[in-house]
C-alpha cells in the first residue's frame, strides 16, 4: 500500500518539477490539430467553436483532467487565420490555465496551402501546498498555499496541406518553467535543449465514393529525451462517421469514434487504454469533443479533411 501510495505521489509531483516544454497531448488532435500547432488555424474554412473535456487515469486520485475550448476561423480570403485555445488543466494539487491566441498566415504552393503559425499567450498557475499530507514538521512551506504566477507562453508551426495530405511541424511550447522552492515563484527558462519538436503527417485514401481511409502519425523529440510517437489509423463513411484508432509509445492503445450530427455539429469521443503497469491502477482515459461550425459552405477548403 504504501509503495503504491509513494508512485502515485511522484506521477502526481512530475509537472512541478520538470521544466520540459511539452504541450498535453488529446487524442482528438488527429481532427483538430490547432492544439498542437498554430499554423492550423483557418484550415476548417469556417468559423468553428471546438470543446474538450478529457479525464486521464480514471481510478488514480489526483490524476490529470483537461478541460478545452478552441475557436478558429479563416479571413481576408482564406490568407490569414485566427484562432484562440483557453485549457484548464488540474494534476494533483496543481491548477493551470492556459491562454493562447494564434495567428497563420497562407500562400499556395502547388496544388496545396502552406501555412505559418505563431502563437503567444499567458499560463496562470496555483499549488494547494496545504491539501498535502507532510511526514517531515519541517516542511512548513508545504502547508502554505501558493499565490497565483502568471508565465508567457510562445509557440510556432507551419502546416501543409492539399485535398489528401498533410505534413505539420511545430514547436507548440517556446518557454519552459518549473517551481523554485527557494525563490518560492515559478521561473521561466528558455532553452533550445528543451524543446520538444512535433512532426505530423497523413495521407487519406479514397478507397470508394463513400469509404476513405487515412494513416497518420506524430512524433515528438526533444535533444536528450525519449522520443515520443502515436501512429493512428481511421476510416471515414460518407463523410459523416469517423471510426478508428492509435498506437502510442509502446504503452497505450486509443480508439476513436466521430460523428457529423450535420452541417455544423460534430461529435467524437475517445477511450485510452494504457497496457503498461499504470493499468493495475486504472481503467483507462476518457476524452468527449464537440465542435459547432457558425457559417459551412461547400467550398470551403478542406472542410472535412484537414
Amino acid at each position: 500500500m504504501m509503495k503504491r501510495i509513494l508512485k502515485i505521489l511522484i506521477l502526481l509531483l512530475i509537472p512541478l518539477s520538470s521544466s520540459a516544454q511539452m504541450t498535453p497531448l488529446k487524442s482528438q488532435y488527429v481532427l483538430n490539430p490547432l492544439v498542437l500547432n498554430p499554423a492550423s488555424a483557418g484550415n476548417m474554412g469556417v468559423l468553428n467553436v471546438t470543446a474538450f473535456y478529457r479525464k486521464q487515469w480514471v481510478g488514480v486520485k489526483g490524476a490529470p483532467e483537461t478541460m478545452t475550448l478552441t475557436a478558429d476561423a479563416p479571413f481576408s480570403d482564406n490568407r490569414m487565420g485566427l484562432g484562440m485555445i483557453f485549457t484548464s488543466d488540474r494534476v494533483g494539487v496543481t491548477k493551470e490555465s492556459h491562454f493562447m491566441a494564434n495567428y497563420s498566415y497562407k500562400v499556395p504552393v502547388g496544388k496545396g496551402t502552406l501555412s505559418f503559425g505563431l502563437g503567444a499567450g499567458i499560463t496562470v498557475t496555483n499549488t494547494a501546498w496545504s491539501k498535502l499530507i507532510v511526514l517531515d514538521p519541517e516542511d512548513d512551506f508545504i502547508l502554505i498555499d501558493s499565490k497565483g504566477f502568471v508565465v508567457p507562453g510562445f509557440s510556432f508551426g507551419t502546416f501543409y496541406s492539399d485535398n489528401n495530405f498533410f505534413a505539420a511541424v511545430s514547436i507548440p511550447k517556446l518557454l519552459g518553467y518549473k517551481y523554485d522552492f527557494g525563490k518560492s515563484k515559478y521561473v521561466v527558462n528558455n532553452n533550445m535543449g528543451e524543446y520538444y519538436y512535433l512532426l505530423n503527417t497523413g495521407y487519406l485514401f479514397n478507397l470508394s465514393p463513400y469509404l476513405k481511409f487515412m494513416p497518420s502519425a506524430l512524433i515528438a523529440f526533444s535533444p536528450g529525451d525519449k522520443v515520443l510517437y502515436d501512429v493512428n489509423a481511421h476510416f471515414r463513411i460518407m463523410d459523416r462517421f469517423w471510426a478508428g484508432a492509435a498506437y502510442r509509445n509502446n504503452r497505450s492503445l486509443v480508439g476513436l469514434f466521430q460523428i457529423q450530427l450535420n452541417d455544423q455539429i460534430r461529435f467524437g469521443y475517445t477511450y485510452d487504454y494504457d497496457f503498461a503497469k499504470l493499468q493495475t491502477y486504472s481503467s483507462g482515459s476518457h476524452e468527449i469533443m464537440l465542435r459547432y461550425e457558425f457559417r459551412y459552405k461547400v467550398q470551403a477548403i478542406s472542410p472535412l479533411n484537414f
